[in-house]
């Protein structure tokens, strides 16, 4: 991929960052943790139920992609849980993908196996990872405290289906689960509110970066600091691998210091998955 092309990928991928939740009434997400996580992870269910509302349209970049500018290699998709290993940790993003600023948390990688769940009272327990899934792992990073600033977590999440179908029904599961539960709570004294959800297939509201995006955000209270945070999710398919890039603010931190990591993690991500798969001459 040029660096031209990569230029673009970013401000449309931060077009949809900062512009794709101005409506409102959109569907919701899930995202959330049961253990170290700083985001959530959708439950793995039939099917979807609910709708979606349409996502807003964002104006076009210069040169605007008409395609992803990759063709997948069905000899290169994982088949079983070692190569989907592989792929995951080749994919997600660590503190170097984030900035210059952010270093690793302890521990830095989630154990083998971990799959948090949205439970019924909106709360994020541990679970059992689904049979449709072959691996998956969060990578966990942060800039510590100083200077008048609060710790600023963030969290990268690389989910390896079976198939692409089942990654699909992972997006939209992520959809749902703000419809189910907009409060929730992620662990003993910390929790998100008010979340909402939009989803842009390729070419839709900024997405030129993927087959399929979505964006959720929503207010982080954590007890023990001072005062509403802002949380932020937003998460890509390509072919059968789901990435995932996540925000809880913290004081001292602006919006859009975070917002333009978070875009330049998702898309780097989004670049791994691709050399991963795609066909080499």
């Amino acid at each position: 991929m040029t660096y031209g092309y990569r230029s673009v990928l970013l401000r449309a991928c931060g077009s949809l960052l900062t512009c794709g939740l101005i409506l409102t009434g959109c569907s919701g997400s899930g995202s959330g943790s049961g253990s170290e996580d700083d985001g959530k992870r959708p439950e793995s269910k039939g099917s979807p139920g609910g709708t979606t509302a349409p996502p807003a349209t964002a104006p076009p970049p210069t040169s605007t992609p008409t395609g992803l500018g990759f063709t997948p290699d069905p000899k290169r998709a994982p088949k079983n849980e070692a190569d989907a290993k592989r792929l995951a940790l080749a994919v997600v993003a660590g503190p170097d993908s984030w900035g210059s600023d952010y270093v690793e948390r302890t521990p830095h990688l989630s154990p083998d196996g971990y799959w948090p769940v949205l439970g019924k009272q909106c709360t994020w327990e541990t679970g059992t990872r689904p049979a449709s899934v072959l691996h998956s792992v969060t990578a966990y990073s942060e800039i510590p405290a100083g200077a008048g600033k609060g710790a600023l977590r963030v969290s990268a999440i690389v989910t390896v289906h079976r198939t692409e179908t089942d990654a699909d029904w992972e997006m939209a599961e992520t959809l749902e689960e703000a419809l189910r539960c907009p409060d929730q709570r992620l662990r003993d004294g910390e929790r998100i509110s008010g979340l909402m959800s939009l989803g842009s297939p390729f070419g839709v509201g900024g997405n030129f970066t993927a087959v399929d995006s979505l964006r959720e955000a929503g207010t982080y209270v954590n007890d023990s600091v001072k005062g509403e945070q802002t949380y932020s999710w937003y998460q890509s398919r390509v072919g059968q691998v789901t990435v995932t890039a996540v925000v809880k603010g913290a004081p001292g931190h602006t919006a859009k210091d975070t917002d333009n990591a978070q875009v330049q993690a998702l898309v780097r991500m989004v670049e791994r998955a691709e050399d991963q798969l795609e066909v080499r001459s």
